[in-house]
């Protein structure tokens, strides 16, 4: 029906959409009818949301037909469910509201959870029925799985404000990942101490583990390159083999930088570590250079770019630091949110 609807929209005077309009709204309304007395007939767990769902295809086919003037002249009076459909939210309502409460007297973490999305379902359905607002709060609150995340902090003052950026960009992920409206809430100690969060479910507790900053290796290779090259013959000349020799030395310059984070997720109540991982992270920088002497026709494309570069400065150990953690925050992130997605 939508579709003869759309083509009499962009052509009123097609035929053949007018013809499957007239001949088929009837037997839609009929099916439509046959459906509803079905469903509230049976006893299906939320029914009149089923009927919702359908007087809802009803009214909306007739709001089409409505502002479409060619089916207007089809259908003058296309059904539209009101007093029915009034009925059906505040049954719809009535029947999710009841179920919150239900599971809510259940008092655990994942009944609330149920509770939660029924108290939502039915607050949709009429807004501010009843007192499914205070419902609302009480089935998140007991719902909602309280984290703190614990930062150990590093020794090593060079390093400090690096680790800080790197603590701050999982807690920064974290919250994105895990807003406050969802069933998994991260504090900070801070933020717990504000909150008076002195029973959290977990504490999660990250730390830098062995790890070392711009070790360099040095080396030094130097060979002899030689290239012959074929000189083809023309009218008056005949064909020659011209040869290059060059003695190229290449450097290589290489800072390693390489560590771990180790990551325990601990069960507070429990009072047991339910995660144990450590996380491995590296980076190294690379320069390669090189110089000739002799013959630059000798040399290959690639061994012509080295002898443009040039020694370069080594990298500050604050960003070398930043970049074999890279890998680690991808890792822990991942760990993190495999866990905690469980109980969202």
């Amino acid at each position: 029906m939508f579709k003869a609807v759309s083509r009499l929209e962009s052509s009123p005077n097609n035929k053949n959409a007018t013809e499957v309009l007239q001949d088929g709204y009837q037997i839609a309304l009929d099916w439509s009818q046959n459906e509803l007395d079905k469903i509230l007939s049976g006893s299906n767990t939320f029914k009149w949301e089923e009927a919702i769902n359908i007087m809802t295809q009803v009214n909306s086919l007739a709001d089409r037909i409505n502002s479409t003037p060619a089916a207007r002249k089809v259908i003058r009076n296309p059904k539209i469910y009101t007093s029915e459909l009034d009925l059906a939210l505040d049954k719809a309502t009535e029947e999710r509201y009841n179920a919150g409460l239900y599971h809510l007297k259940a008092h655990t973490q994942e009944s609330a959870r149920i509770a939660y999305n029924h108290f939502v379902k039915a607050d949709q359905f009429t807004p501010g029925y009843k007192d499914v607002a205070q419902q609302l709060a009480v089935s998140k609150k007991l719902a909602t799985v309280a984290v703190i995340l614990e930062t150990i902090p590093l020794n090593a003052i060079k390093y400090k404000l690096s680790s800080e950026f790197f603590y701050d960009q999982i807690y920064g992920y974290l919250n994105n990942k895990f807003p406050k409206e969802s069933f998994v809430n991260f504090y900070s100690p801070d933020e717990a101490e504000k909150a008076k969060l002195k029973q959290p479910d977990f504490v999660v507790r990250i730390e830098f583990y062995d790890f070392s900053v711009g070790n360099t290796e040095h080396t030094e290779v130097e060979e002899i390159v030689k290239r012959k090259v074929e000189i083809p013959a023309t009218d008056s000349t005949r064909a020659k083999q011209t040869r290059y020799e060059a003695k190229l030395k290449t450097y290589t310059d290489k800072v390693i930088s390489e560590g771990a984070v180790n990551l325990n997720i601990i069960d507070f109540k429990e009072d047991k570590v339910v995660r144990k991982r450590q996380i491995p992270g590296s980076f190294v920088w690379i320069n390669d250079y090189a110089i000739f002497v002799g013959d630059i026709e000798a040399l290959d494309s690639k061994q012509v770019e080295l002898t443009k570069r040039k020694a370069l400065p080594l990298p500050p150990k604050q960003d070398l630091f930043v970049e074999f953690t890279k890998p680690i925050y991808d890792q822990l992130t991942q760990n993190l949110r495999s866990f905690f997605s469980n109980y969202d």
